[in-house]
């Protein structure tokens, strides 16, 4: 009888050592918060973000964001939305304020060619050279079939500083509400965080003809142009994001 009320004593006692050691995580947010430039950035900045998201009627923070870059056009948006079934709502517009490369997808290492496609966030760095930065998952299913074999590149950020050799550029003050943003999102359960790349806004004419200047004489840019504009139209109509695969040639499939 005492070796088994021992015993369930012992249990009970493992029970809350291990309920505690969970409860006390802490969690993304307070994780990213340690980090100086963060804790900084947090400090300076949410209560503005919060009283923009109050003005458009939005509750603080967003569940989820999507964001969609234009490098001709230099733009990058952020939109916003609290369940699955939502439509997105666009949130903000930010100024890209360098463009390496040209209009064309990334395919070798050293190109200086800022990617386009489908990613999505898949590295939140506190301690960027380039004040914070988020990464995307360059080389993504597409690129490691069109891309060089060997060097396809790599190492794409949205970061501050202003300067770049083929990542998205903001003011330093534009990365650290991006990089609060997509925290906060990341802290309310979303893993996966979408950024899609297009080479231009398609509603816009001046640059749609850029666009047919520029791969006139190039018809797999054409194509490629042709096929990722799917989503941009999908989007444009719906406010929601279709589901994007990629076949064995390494095109994209909207589905």
């Amino acid at each position: 009888m005492m070796k088994r009320l021992l015993s369930a004593l012992l249990l009970l006692f493992v029970l809350q050592t291990l309920s505690i050691a969970v409860y006390a995580q802490p969690s993304f947010i307070d994780f990213q918060r340690s980090y100086p430039k963060v804790a900084n950035a947090l400090r300076m900045k949410e209560d503005t973000l919060r009283s923009q998201f109050a003005k458009q009627g939005l509750p603080w923070p967003a569940k989820q964001i999507y964001v969609r870059s234009f490098k001709y056009d230099s733009q990058l948006e952020v939109w916003v939305r609290y369940t699955n079934g939502q439509p997105f709502k666009l949130f903000k517009t930010y100024k890209v304020c360098a463009m390496a490369g040209a209009i064309g997808p990334k395919r070798m290492e050293g190109d200086y060619q800022v990617p386009e496609g489908f990613y999505y966030i898949n590295e939140f760095n506190p301690n960027s050279s380039y004040h914070l930065s988020l990464g995307i998952n360059y080389p993504n299913a597409s690129d490691k079939v069109l891309s060089d074999s060997v060097k396809p590149g790599g190492d794409i950020y949205i970061h501050g500083n202003c300067v770049t050799i083929g990542c998205i550029p903001l003011q330093n003050d534009q990365i650290e509400e991006l990089y609060i943003l997509a925290a906060q999102a990341k802290n309310q359960g979303q893993d996966f965080i979408p950024v899609h790349i297009f080479p231009i806004r398609f509603n816009n004419r001046k640059s749609f003809e850029y666009l047919a200047r520029t791969t006139k004489d190039n018809q797999d840019l054409q194509r490629f142009a042709i096929k990722i504009k799917e989503v941009f139209d999908y989007f444009e109509e719906k406010k929601r994001l279709p589901l994007i695969s990629v076949n064995k040639k390494g095109d994209y499939i909207v589905m």
